[in-house]
C-alpha cells in the first residue's frame, strides 16, 4: 500500500470509529465535508435532477440534492455500527414490509435474485436481512483502495453474508441460485455500450447491464426488489420486499420493465437515491454527452 492510499486508510479507519461512538450530527457533518470538498458530485446530483424532473424549479431540485447527503449520513452511521449489531437489537434499526415476497419466491425453489440499488440504505438491507431471516449473496466491485476494501468487507460480513465479486459473478450467481440462495444485486449503475442496452428512466435513456435479466431467464429464480427506506415518522428503516417483477425472456423487454420497477420507487422517496452517480454518463452513438 502506497502512502496516499495508506492516509486513506487511517482517515476512514478515524471517520468510522468517529461516527460509531458520536451522536448522528457527527456523520451529518462527514456528509456536509464530503459535500464541500467534492464539488463535482453536487453538480453531478443537480445535472442527474434537472435531467429526471425538469418540471420542478431549481429550489426544488436543490432540497433533494441535500437529501441526498443527508441519507449519506444515515448510511454512515447505522454501517459504523454494524459491529454492535445482531439478531436481538437490529429491530431498532429495521424492519420488514412484504417479506412474504421474498418467502414465496424462496418456496419455488429456485433461488432469488434481489434487484436492488443505490437508493435507502443498501449497506444495511442486506446486512440485517442475514441477521433477520437468513443471509444472502451480495454482489459487489471491490474497492480501489486495497485497505478501505477489506475494512468495509469485513464489516459486510459480519452477519454471515457472502460477497460475491463482480470480476467473478456470472459462475458464483448461479452457483448459488442452483442452491435456492439468494443474490442481491445493484442494479442502477451506467454501464458500458458493450454490456448493456438503452432504456428509458426518468425520461432519459440510460445505458443499463443485460445480464441481470439474461441469468433470471435462464435460472428461472424470482426476481424480487428490495430496498431498505428511511421512514422518518418510525425513525428506522423499512426494509420493502415488492412483488416479483415478470421475465419473459426478451431481455432488453425485461431490462425496461426491472428500470421502470424502480423508476416508480424512486420517484416516491426521490431523496433517497444517490444521484451524485453519473447514470446517463454513456450516450447512444452521435448523441452529446451529458455531463
Amino acid at each position: 500500500m502506497d502512502r496516499i492510499a495508506f492516509i486513506q486508510y487511517l482517515i476512514a479507519r478515524v471517520v468510522l470509529w468517529s461516527i460509531a461512538h458520536a451522536p448522528f450530527p457527527v456523520a451529518l457533518l462527514y456528509a456536509r465535508l464530503l459535500d464541500l470538498s467534492l464539488p463535482r458530485l453536487r453538480r453531478t446530483a443537480r445535472r442527474n435532477l434537472e435531467l429526471a424532473y425538469p418540471e420542478k424549479t431549481p429550489a426544488e431540485r436543490e432540497k433533494i440534492a441535500d437529501e441526498v447527503f443527508r441519507s449519506i449520513a444515515r448510511l454512515l452511521y447505522s454501517f459504523a455500527r454494524f459491529p454492535k449489531m445482531n439478531s436481538r437489537n437490529i429491530s431498532r434499526w429495521i424492519r420488514y414490509e412484504g417479506l412474504e415476497n421474498y418467502l414465496q419466491a424462496k418456496r419455488a425453489g429456485r433461488g432469488v435474485l434481489v434487484a436492488t440499488a443505490h437508493f435507502g440504505n443498501w449497506e444495511l438491507s442486506a446486512f440485517a436481512h442475514a441477521w433477520m431471516t437468513e443471509p444472502m449473496n451480495v454482489m459487489i466491485r471491490p474497492l480501489d483502495n486495497a485497505g478501505i476494501d477489506r475494512l468495509v468487507e469485513h464489516r459486510r460480513r459480519l452477519s454471515g453474508n457472502h460477497l460475491i465479486e463482480k470480476w467473478d459473478s456470472a459462475r458464483a450467481v448461479l452457483r448459488a441460485l442452483q442452491q435456492n440462495e439468494a443474490v442481491g444485486i445493484l442494479i442502477d449503475q451506467n454501464t458500458s455500450l458493450a454490456e448493456g442496452v438503452f432504456v428509458d428512466f426518468f425520461g432519459t435513456s440510460a445505458c443499463a447491464n443485460l445480464g441481470f435479466a439474461k441469468i433470471a431467464a435462464r435460472t428461472g429464480a424470482a426476481v424480487i426488489p428490495g430496498f431498505a427506506v428511511w421512514s422518518e415518522q418510525e425513525r428506522k428503516y423499512v426494509l420493502h420486499f415488492h412483488p416479483p417483477v415478470e421475465i419473459t425472456g426478451d431481455a432488453p423487454s425485461d431490462t425496461q420493465r426491472l428500470h421502470s420497477t424502480l423508476e416508480a420507487i424512486i420517484r416516491q422517496n426521490p431523496g433517497q437515491w444517490l444521484w451524485i452517480h453519473r447514470r446517463w454518463k454513456t450516450r447512444p452513438p452521435g448523441e452529446p454527452p451529458l455531463y
